[in-house]
C-alpha cells in the first residue's frame, strides 16, 4: 500500500492550482505545482493562501512557475499527476526527464495521467509500466 507520507506529490502544467488542493485531502509530504504561465500560477498561488479545508491533511503546498516539460524533479518518492497538459512534443521531454531522473535517483514513483490522450508517450518510458486504468485515466508506475 501507499503510506502518502513517503511521497511528494507534484502537478506538471498545475494551472489554477484545484489539484494540489484536492491533494491536500491526502498526508503527503509535500505538494508542488508547476505551472508554465505567470497568470495562471498567480492564480493559484492566490488559491492556495485562501484555501481552507476541515479534511486538509498536508499543508506543505507550493505552486512554481516553470517550464513542467524540464522542471527538475525532486529526488523523492513521487506521485506525478498530469491532466493532459502538454502537446506530444513536451510529454515526450517529460518522459525523457523522467527516466533521467529515476536513473539518476532510483526510488518509487506513480504517475497519475488523466484524460490520458497521448498515453502512449508514458508506454514508451524504459522504467514505467502501466498498472491500472480506464478512459479517463491511466496509472504507470516503475515499480
Amino acid at each position: 500500500t501507499l503510506t502518502f507520507r513517503d511521497f511528494t506529490f507534484i502537478d506538471l502544467g498545475s494551472g489554477k492550482g484545484r489539484a494540489l488542493l484536492m491533494a491536500s485531502d491526502y498526508p503527503f509530504r509535500r505538494i508542488l505545482g508547476v505551472e508554465l504561465l505567470p497568470s495562471l500560477h498567480q492564480i493559484a498561488q492566490d488559491n492556495l493562501r485562501q484555501y481552507k479545508s476541515e479534511s486538509q491533511k498536508c499543508f506543505a503546498l507550493e505552486s512554481i512557475c516553470a517550464d513542467a516539460t524540464t522542471f527538475p524533479l525532486p529526488a523523492d518518492p513521487l506521485v506525478i499527476f498530469l491532466f493532459n497538459p502538454f502537446p506530444e512534443s513536451g510529454m515526450w521531454q517529460v518522459v525523457a526527464n523522467l527516466d533521467q531522473s529515476l536513473r539518476e535517483h532510483p526510488r518509487p514513483v506513480f504517475v497519475l495521467y488523466h484524460n490520458p490522450l497521448l498515453e502512449h508517450t508514458l508506454g514508451e518510458s524504459a522504467r514505467l509500466r502501466k498498472i491500472a486504468g480506464a478512459p479517463q485515466y491511466s496509472i504507470f508506475t516503475n515499480l
